[in-house]
């Protein structure tokens, strides 16, 4: 057989393995769900140098860093060090790095990061598979006809080409990743990720070539996982874990158990009066970051069973507000204060003095909304396109606001009122009675406060804003 032949013939036996192996990663990789397919992210041929040719200065520093590498084994702890890093599965690789980052990560103890770390991984591994088989260059202890130090990885490594470093695309991937996490171990995170590529050419797998390329091709691979939707709400949720594990989200920070109400009860119709200036403050109120309402998973689904019910009797349900931070409570108390600013008098408050809206009961230091189970809300009639008349406006300061004013909400009786229509307190009482009916319970105050008696966290009054949970 000739040379060429020869040649030939390992090339393709070359690309038969790397077939196989794809197709075996891509099964592996459908069961994962990955934030990119293969063809979606960036080609490494196309993006990075080809490595250096063996008549090039540049390849006279890799033999140089390789004589450098088999003289850090003889350093006993480094060696070690080296082969540790040369065990090629996820587990041992954030073992390696669970130290740098201050928590032990494990799919049990940091479920959420361990999520992101591998589907992280397991996407951008696909992205060395083209330019090695491309390429199809020989490792060090290939050429030199050498062992590696890890003398039983030999038989798997030989003849799989050794740019770029897979190893190197894990092991700095893995430290950009920790260090977005957990920002005040990047230091030690980029150089434990320096470590574990260098631990390659310790090896003698790798040319110092191939791992200062396989940076930047890690690097390349974090901004596009950036890009991907999916992986921005992993990320999320695993700093979330970070926070709590450490100590560094307060319970009332912790928004896990709370759910965009809009996605929870489909039906609804949002007009959040806070984060607009239409509300009796005049001016978007502290915490109200988007126009999106919050509440907890309990109360959610509660409020669905209200809206199923309504929407059969031709009403959806519209929302003023619902979960409310602390921030925009305090914001209310520092604005009743202000007796000068009466700006929305004549909207909301016109027979009700400023100084006297504690007293009364309309302002408060602690709120029920805050807790994450109460929601303000009103009908809207489909028939007529139009919200349901109630006899009044949400956030009216006065007695009109009161459900009892106009009929008893007990019975359903409607009383005379020169204010109140039997139409409008027969209004009131169908979304009241429909609220009730499914676990909440009304006030004495407003027609359109409601709480679930049930509430999962009676005693909790939460500080995070309001803004869309991803």
């Amino acid at each position: 057989m000739s040379l060429n032949t020869m040649k030939r013939f390992v090339l393709v036996m070359l690309a038969a393995l790397l077939f196989c192996g794809s197709i075996q990663v891509k099964a592996q990789n459908e069961e994962r769900k990955l934030y990119f397919s293969t063809e979606e992210l960036p080609d490494l041929i196309k993006c990075l140098p080809p490595p250096p040719s063996f008549n090039s200065p540049e390849f006279s520093y890799d033999v140089v860093r390789y004589q450098w590498g088999k003289i850090q084994r003889l350093d006993s702890v480094r060696a070690a060090i080296a082969r540790r890093d040369a065990v090629w599965t996820y587990d041992a690789l954030l073992a390696e790095f669970s130290n740098p980052f201050g928590l032990t990560l494990s799919r049990t103890e940091t479920p959420e990061i361990w999520k992101l770390m591998e589907t992280s991984l397991a996407t951008t591994d696909q992205m060395r598979v083209a330019p090695k088989a491309y390429y199809h260059r020989l490792r060090p202890f290939e050429l030199y006809e050498e062992h590696l130090l890890s003398t039983e990885t030999e038989a798997e490594l030989s003849g799989e080409g050794s740019y770029p470093s897979g190893h190197t695309m894990r092991g700095w991937l893995t430290a950009l990743l920790l260090a977005e996490i957990n920002p005040a171990r990047a230091d030690t995170l980029y150089a434990r990720g320096w470590m574990y590529s260098e631990s390659r050419v310790i090896e003698g797998a790798h040319w110092q070539s191939d791992i200062d390329a396989t940076r930047a091709g890690a690097s390349i691979a974090f901004a596009t996982l950036h890009t991907s939707p999916e992986f921005l709400t992993q990320l999320q949720k695993a700093k979330t874990e970070f926070k709590w594990l450490t100590g560094a989200l307060s319970s009332t920070d912790d928004f896990s158990q709370f759910v965009n109400l809009a996605e929870a009860v489909p039906d609804v119709i949002l007009e959040i009066r806070y984060y607009s200036t239409y509300n009796f403050v005049g001016a978007r109120v502290d915490g109200y970051e988007e126009p999106v309402a919050l509440l907890t998973r309990q109360a959610a689904d509660s409020l669905r069973a209200v809206s199923d019910d309504l929407v059969k009797q031709g009403y959806r349900l519209k929302i003023y507000d619902a979960y409310r931070p602390q921030c925009a409570v305090d914001h209310f108390v520092r604005w009743a204060a202000d007796v000068n600013d009466t700006l929305m008098k004549p909207y909301f408050y016109p027979d009700v003095p400023r100084d006297k809206l504690f007293k009364l009961g309309y302002i408060a230091e602690k709120s029920g909304h805050t807790r994450g189970s109460t929601v303000d809300l009103t009908l809207f009639d489909m028939a007529t396109e139009k919200e349901l008349d109630m006899g009044g406006t949400f956030d009216w300061f006065g007695l009109e606001s009161h459900p009892d004013y106009g009929g008893d909400p007990d019975t359903g009786v409607y009383k005379g009122n020169a204010q109140i229509t039997a139409e409008q307190f027969h209004n009131r009482m169908i979304l009241r009675e429909a609220m009730m009916r499914h676990g909440f319970k009304p006030i004495g105050e407003e027609w359109w406060h409601f709480t679930l008696k049930n509430e999962p966290f009676p005693n909790t009054y939460f500080t995070f804003p309001v803004k869309r949970l991803e």
